[in-house]
């Protein structure tokens, strides 16, 4: 069922240059959000999909790199091309959003914009959508920002946090139970584990889904108060759009424009931010790691039944591969093995935030190729 009478858009951010803790499988020429890990498609294919179930795609955007764009066209040929939003050189999250937004306001000034990234992992669709249809509700008063939080099961130091206070008493609660609704009082990056844990005791923080919910006034209204800057190059490109213009607009902002990320340049700053909590299976791919424990509670196998995969006195395996080169594991319990065309990782399982590592000293020894 679309949003009926709510004229709601869509933007998949989908811009990264790939995570160096899922090397070998995500590079620099194929993003995590383009590879397929799970054996059901690539991570940007979900989430479109998903987009669709209740957002025209019509009103989705998508904002990537020109890379990205090849891709995007690759994998979703039948996604119209006129709403592959390109961006020139990555710029973080803050310009990434004005440019979407130039593009809505051009087409919508009432619009409801539901912000989230390429690479959102979703177990329960329904629950995902009660949050989304509350987050709709509150952002249509024009009052407030919405983001999504998460409550977290452990420490974790590779997820970004969201601080809250008490339940907000000048704005309605979600009817559903299973929702909470709170103010935010800070946002906070990525910390070390015993930050970490010192967030995870106090009770007030929850992890950063970096989903977020407006209205376009409120969100103009933000960038023209805390990035005024970056503010007036979006209403450049919106007076350019449909115009010979429009890409050398485009292309001369990102030239001169610095990255920012959206948590810093607006949300730490914002007049009035609320998250909704709520459950709906969310979970950061950040690692190999989190692909297995993911992949379990998807249904899919640990030891994954690839072609040509044997196995002698070896268990609980992960197995990852391309092609049809025969892989044998022989004495071997509990690893990871990820092979690719030009690039192999062999790693023991619980060890995989190490292969930034590998990473580091491939990038030290300019062998750029492989990253």
């Amino acid at each position: 069922m679309v949003f009926e009478g709510k004229q709601v858009y869509a933007v998949i951010m989908a811009g990264g240059t790939g995570s160096s803790l899922l090397w070998p499988g995500s590079r620099k020429k194929r993003p995590k959000q383009f590879i397929d890990l799970f054996g059901s498609g690539t991570m940007i294919e979900s989430t479109v999909a998903r987009v669709g179930q209740r957002i025209p795609v019509a009103n989705t955007y998508v904002v990537t790199s020109p890379q990205g764009r090849e891709m995007m066209q690759r994998t979703l040929p039948d996604f119209p091309g006129e709403n592959i939003l390109v961006e020139p050189t990555a710029r973080d999250t803050a310009p990434c959003i004005a440019l979407a937004t130039a593009y809505i306001r051009k087409r919508d000034k009432d619009a409801v914009t539901l912000i989230l990234p390429a690479d959102l992992l979703v177990l329960q669709e329904e629950a995902f959508w009660k949050i989304v249809d509350a987050g709709v509700s509150i952002a249509q008063d024009r009052k407030s920002i919405v983001t999504v939080g998460v409550s977290p099961d452990r420490p974790e130091p590779g997820y970004g946090y969201i601080q809250t206070e008490k339940i907000r008493s000048d704005t309605c609660i979600p009817p559903d139970g299973d929702i909470s609704l709170y103010s935010v009082r800070a946002f906070a990056e990525k910390p070390d584990r015993k930050t970490a844990q010192e967030f995870i005791d106090s009770g007030d923080f929850y992890w950063n889904s970096g989903m977020f919910i407006w209205h376009l006034d409120v969100i103009c209204r933000e960038f023209e108060r805390s990035m005024p800057d970056l503010y007036k190059d979006l209403l450049g490109i919106y007076d350019a759009i449909g115009t010979q213009a429009e890409r050398r607009v485009v292309e001369d902002v990102y030239s001169w424009i610095h990255p920012v990320s959206v948590d810093f340049g607006i949300m730490e700053k914002a007049e009035s931010v609320c998250m909704l909590a709520g459950d709906f299976g969310w979970a950061d791919l950040g690692s190999w790691d989190d692909a297995l424990k993911i992949g379990g509670k998807n249904g899919a196998d640990s030891e994954r039944g690839e072609r040509n995969l044997f196995q002698v006195d070896a268990a609980n395996n992960f197995v990852k591969k391309e092609g049809g080169k025969a892989v044998a594991i022989v004495g071997l319990d509990d690893i990871i093995v990820i092979d690719t065309e030009d690039a192999l990782l062999i790693c023991r399982k619980g060890r995989s935030q190490d292969v930034k590592m590998v990473v580091d000293m491939l990038r030290r020894e300019g062998l750029d190729d492989y990253l």
